[in-house]
């Protein structure tokens, strides 16, 4: 996959994340830095979503830990335990505020 490729992807990424954030009733903010984005919830915890273009893979982090995901057959895979990005995100997200959502 070329650079240009890779950001492409990942730009969807965000903007996915950004969309469901947008469309729950929950009280999450999010600010996107380049290749950054920081979500955050009421009571100060945060994921991080970090795109990592010379490994061309979306690390996540949280308090539980952190994952790395590489795209594979058209999903973006963690090499370390062979969750999906979008759900490994909705757990992230449900451990921190309670609250259910599917990206």
């Amino acid at each position: 996959m070329t650079e240009s490729e890779f950001t492409q992807l990942t730009d969807a990424i965000f903007t996915r994340i950004g969309k469901t954030l947008d469309q729950s009733d929950s009280d999450i903010d999010y600010g996107f830095n380049g290749s950054v984005m920081e979500i955050e919830f009421e009571d100060g915890s945060q994921i991080i979503v970090n795109r990592h273009a010379p490994n061309q893979e979306i690390w996540l982090a949280a308090k539980s830990g952190g994952f790395h995901y590489g795209f594979a057959n058209g999903k973006w895979i963690s090499k370390r335990d062979g969750s999906e990005l979008f759900g490994k995100l909705s757990e992230l997200v449900q451990l921190s505020n309670g609250e259910s959502i599917q990206f």
